[in-house]
């Protein structure tokens, strides 16, 4: 940068001495002419074949001045006060970048799953060669858990060199992970067991309007109300039986991992006190792994027949004769009808096959199920039919097979429920139902221990919850 203005000044002095130089040619040019034209003719001759005066001083001029320029740009400039460079500095060159490695410890690539993703299109996404996946799907372990996943949840990538895979992950449900690890050329595929915290917790209500309501307030989820009411639903009609005043208590688990609630667990133990009557039922596993739920005499909570098809409904209308709102005349009623808003689920109250499925005069769309040789039930004024039913087909206990409508001669969406008994009418509210089975003989002893001890737990916790309330009075 110094050396440019160095330069240019003594470029600009080159330029004033030519000049100089010139101007000193004019002034003397005519005098000159006049002594040359003066001297003989052989002077002339001579002179003319020489170079002229102004060019010889010219080309002096310009060596003296190269010379200089030359001298300047070898001069280093390191006063303090030179201009500011206008050069730009050379960068240095750059080291030639190494390919990309792993880091020791790397982390791992979340993707959530959203609505609509395939395994194949997020495998794209991420950059990962559908060989790879190919690979992955080998394993059957793989293959039936990864071709259902699910949106919200998370596919963990953990990449190497050229964004190969190394292990992939996948949570299929709090408890269980799916992990594939690479193993040569392929993977291999582990279900990784998660262990689950089960806390013991106690609710207790009264009710006063609705058991739903009731159990609300006791701090009970959706979950346990619905497996209480289910428990309890194959000797009480919760539509008709439930009566204010009615209490509960139940003894339950939460499930925790890592400190966090997950979900609500299984019932232990419960008890249930309708119109002054009380009804017990304990969760007893067999060491075969089997589970079920018992009175405490040993004898199955579930019974060959439910008593109401449709769960937390009111009854419209009772069996035996009545007036028929459509014929205007009064017409026996063979069955009960359960008022429920259109698209309520309805349940089959046993294990049965279907032997109609279709309309049915004024019964609109209608199923009929048999149960055994003596019994069978029919569920009618439907909406819609339950996914999959269909005549021939065999049906389990407690499974949908439609939703309530108001299809065929009907005033309002409710279900039109019949119960027969070697093809007699029986009022479905009053008939005797098939007793239910006792515990094998093999398994009384063990259940009658594990029995006595979870009632007795309710017992003492009811205990603590009537002191507290009677503190909380006292206060």
């Amino acid at each position: 940068m110094n050396r440019i203005t160095i330069a240019d000044l003594w470029l600009r002095f080159y330029l004033k001495f030519c000049l100089f130089f010139s101007d000193i040619f004019r002034v003397n040019e005519h005098s000159l002419y006049q002594m040359e034209y003066r001297k003989q003719a052989t002077t002339q001759d001579n002179n003319t074949r020489s170079l002229p005066l102004r060019l010889l001083l010219f080309l002096a001029g310009l060596v003296v001045a190269t010379t200089l320029f030359a001298v300047a740009l070898d001069i280093p400039a390191e006063r303090p006060g030179s201009a500011i460079p206008l050069e730009i500095p050379v960068r240095p060159m750059a080291a030639e970048p190494q390919p990309t490695r792993p880091s020791a410890n790397p982390e791992p690539l979340l993707v959530t799953i959203r609505s609509g993703d395939t395994l194949s299109g997020i495998f794209d996404k991420v950059g990962i060669n559908q060989r790879e996946l190919h690979r992955v799907l080998k394993q059957k372990k793989a293959r039936q858990t990864l071709r259902t996943i699910q949106p919200g949840k998370q596919l963990s990538f953990l990449l190497g060199k050229e964004n190969q895979l190394q292990t992939l992950s996948y949570a299929i449900d709090p408890t269980q992970t799916l992990e594939m690890h690479r193993d040569g050329d392929g993977f291999r595929a582990t279900i990784i067991q998660h262990p689950l915290e089960r806390r013991m917790r106690f609710a207790s209500g009264v009710i006063n309007s609705s058991l739903f309501l009731a159990a609300k307030k006791a701090g009970l989820s959706h979950k346990i109300t619905m497996e209480m009411a289910d428990i309890f639903g194959w000797d009480i009609d919760l539509a008709l039986d439930i009566r204010s005043g009615d209490q509960f208590s139940v003894l339950y688990e939460d499930l925790y991992r890592d400190g966090e609630k997950i979900r609500s667990g299984n019932i232990l133990a419960a008890e249930f006190t309708n119109r002054g009557k009380n009804y017990a039922a304990i969760r007893y596993t067999n060491p075969e792994g089997r589970s079920g739920y018992y009175s405490p005499d040993g004898m199955r909570m579930r019974k060959a027949f439910r008593r109401t098809p449709v769960e937390f409904s009111r009854i419209s209308s009772r069996f035996g004769k009545r007036y028929h709102p459509i014929l205007n005349r009064m017409r026996a009623h063979r069955g009960v009808d359960y008022a429920a808003p259109t698209g309520t689920p309805i349940r089959a109250t046993s294990s049965g096959k279907v032997v109609h499925k279709g309309r049915k005069g004024g019964y609109g769309k209608t199923i009929i199920l048999k149960h055994g040789k003596r019994y069978n039930t029919l569920y009618a004024h439907m909406s819609r039919y339950g996914k999959g039913i269909r005549a021939g087909k065999m049906v389990k206990q407690g499974q949908i097979i439609g939703y309530v409508g108001q299809s065929g001669s009907a005033t309002g969406p409710h279900l039109h429920y019949e119960f027969r008994i070697d093809g007699v009418h029986r009022n479905p509210l009053t008939v005797r139902l098939p007793k239910a089975l006792p515990i094998d003989k093999k398994y009384r002893d063990d259940f009658k221990a594990a029995a006595e001890k979870m009632l007795a737990r309710i017992e003492q916790h009811k205990g603590i919850l009537v002191a507290q309330l009677s503190r909380q009075k006292a206060e």
